[in-house]
């Protein structure tokens, strides 16, 4: 039998497409709302399923920015044949997503006991929700919003995609916040910042949702539960990636810090009073 029923696949699918791109920690909830279930979060299918369902969420920035990826895509391919097209700036920005993916495969690979063991406590993601929120405040106070996305360079990509081992690390800061709030401290406005968050996003997470798809196939996880959770994950995250670019260009961060400091505080109260095990 399943660790994970259908039912709970549409409801953790739908947390995942709501919270992925949201700068508010999609792991963090995940594991807020297993718990809730009383699904082991710390089980090696749990974790698993948790990353294959991400699949559907990359898959919606796939349809979303459809043309955006074949621009770049098409950018590179032509680049490596020819030598003129490697000025253009979509040839280089793909080798840098390419690069900036290098450190967060390394440290996920050699850090995998203490990530999917001690840091997958939700003490940790409480505390990691509230530090998040302080990072995420300074950085749009920081920030000077005065770069656009053609201004982005090799070392703004490195530093964004290297802030992705936080979120790796500490479930709870969120892979979103790391990386926006990096980009603005490199003073990205909030929608390139958004938008390069989302590249970023693509070889990541499509690399976890693969590479954990044995385990959680092998460790207990039906493969209804994770074909529904996956498209329901799809679904949901189309709608909350139109939403947010939307969002980021009329609005701060504000409303995402205070929302977290209110979770993650919510969530110390469970804890603390046995409601929710660790």
């Amino acid at each position: 039998m399943s660790v994970i029923s259908v039912g709970q696949a549409v409801v953790l699918g739908a947390v995942e497409g709501v919270t992925e791109f949201l700068p508010v920690s999609s792991t963090g909830h995940l594991k807020i709302v297993e718990g809730l279930m009383s699904i082991p979060v710390d089980d090696d299918a749990v974790v698993g399923f948790s990353a294959v369902i991400q699949v559907g969420a990359i898959a919606a920035v796939f349809v979303y920015f459809f043309k955006d990826i074949v621009r770049i895509v098409s950018a590179w391919g032509r680049g490596l044949v020819n030598k003129e097209e490697r000025y253009h700036h979509d040839y280089k920005f793909a080798w840098w997503v390419i690069a900036a993916t290098v450190p967060i495969v390394i440290v996920g690979l050699a850090a995998k006991p203490l990530i999917e063991g001690p840091l997958a406590s939700l003490w940790v993601v409480a505390g990691s929700l509230i530090v998040g929120s302080g990072v995420m405040w300074a950085a749009d106070q920081m920030g000077r919003h005065k770069r656009g996305e053609d201004d982005t360079t090799f070392k703004d990509a490195m530093l964004v995609g290297s802030s992705q081992i936080l979120a790796l690390l500490f479930p709870g800061f969120s892979r979103s916040g790391a990386t926006m709030s990096t980009a603005l401290i490199l003073d990205l406005d909030r929608v390139a910042a958004t938008r390069l968050s989302f590249f970023l996003g693509i070889p990541a997470l499509t690399g976890a949702g693969i590479y954990e798809l044995k385990d959680a196939l092998g460790a207990g996880v039906g493969l209804a539960p994770l074909a529904v959770g996956t498209i329901v994950s799809f679904v949901v995250a189309y709608g909350s990636i139109a939403w947010l670019l939307k969002f980021v260009a009329k609005h701060s961060f504000n409303a995402f810090v205070i929302y977290r400091i209110v979770i993650g505080v919510l969530l110390f109260g469970l804890l603390a009073t046995g409601t929710l095990n660790s």
